[in-house]
């Protein structure tokens, strides 16, 4: 019996926090990888994953991408920082991207413009500053928007890249826009650009299985406060700890009688069952 009843405490206390701990699990993601789902297919990006002919996904084999439009130069690597191992920018203004010995490392994003016959550089962003999303809701498959924010707040640049998904091989960087003071927009056709869907059969949760999963989150964190609780300021140790211990032990018992006694009301009392007002032939 006491082996039953230990058995019994390690399932209750057991099951409500595997509950709690599954339902604040989260997969973490990288800035480069984006996943959409429409209601009935799930559509996965990862741009840094490798594939055929392009070992390092969508990053430029070597180390940047560039691309001029009228007076401006603009180098980029995409999800990563860049690398110069030859004909770095050359440029008044790097010290936020490698110095002026380094220039154009360390950072994601840089843009160069003659101004006065001078190339002036602009940091646009790093690693640490870029997010992707989807282009089109519509249409999902058409590929990904990458965004690198500016690290200077004063300058407040920025640059857009949409990877659109090209099957066949890599194209671009094409189409340099420049729109207000320093926003930049380029286009890119690329393998990566092109997504994993999975396809999610049925309609998902209905509103009873969603209410079923709040009520056993509720119950999780009900069950460990109280476990915290009066393991830390009540001093109590063991399976004692588990809040109401006593109701959840006998709780099968209390339901089996709660039933049979519903079942009695409503058939009546069998030929084995005589209550003490049932009358009695002597």
């Amino acid at each position: 019996m006491g082996i039953r009843i230990d058995s019994l405490r390690c399932s209750l206390i057991a099951i409500p926090l595997l509950i709690l701990a599954s339902s604040f699990h989260s997969a973490s993601a990288g800035p480069c990888e984006v996943s959409y789902f429409n209601g009935r297919q799930i559509f996965n990006f990862s741009l840094t994953a490798p594939i055929a002919g392009f070992p390092h996904g969508v990053l430029s084999e070597d180390g940047y991408y560039k691309v001029a439009e009228n007076e401006s130069v603009l180098w980029f690597q995409l999800c990563d920082g860049m690398i110069f191992n030859h004909n770095p920018p050359r440029c008044v203004g790097c010290q936020d991207c490698g110095g002026p010995s380094h220039c154009g490392s360390g950072c994601s994003a840089l843009v160069a413009n003659n101004i006065g016959g001078y190339d002036v550089c602009s940091t646009i962003g790093g690693v640490s500053s870029t997010s992707a999303d989807i282009m089109d809701e519509q249409n999902p498959q058409k590929g990904v928007i990458v965004k690198i924010s500016s690290l200077d707040t004063k300058e407040n640049c920025s640059l857009s890249v949409s990877v659109i998904c090209n099957s066949s091989g890599l194209t671009g960087p094409l189409g340099l826009q420049k729109s207000g003071t320093c926003d930049y927009a380029a286009v890119l056709q690329h393998p990566s650009g092109c997504a994993t869907v999975v396809s999610v059969h049925g309609k998902g949760l209905g509103w009873f299985a969603t209410l079923i999963i709040i009520v056993l989150c509720v119950f999780g964190a009900y069950m460990l406060a109280g476990a915290v609780y009066r393991h830390f300021f009540l001093g109590i140790h063991g399976f004692d700890v588990m809040p109401n211990l006593d109701f959840w032990i006998t709780l099968p018992q209390r339901t089996q009688g709660f039933f049979a006694s519903l079942v009695r009301r409503f058939r009546g009392p069998t030929e084995s069952y005589r209550d003490s007002y049932s009358p009695v032939n002597f």
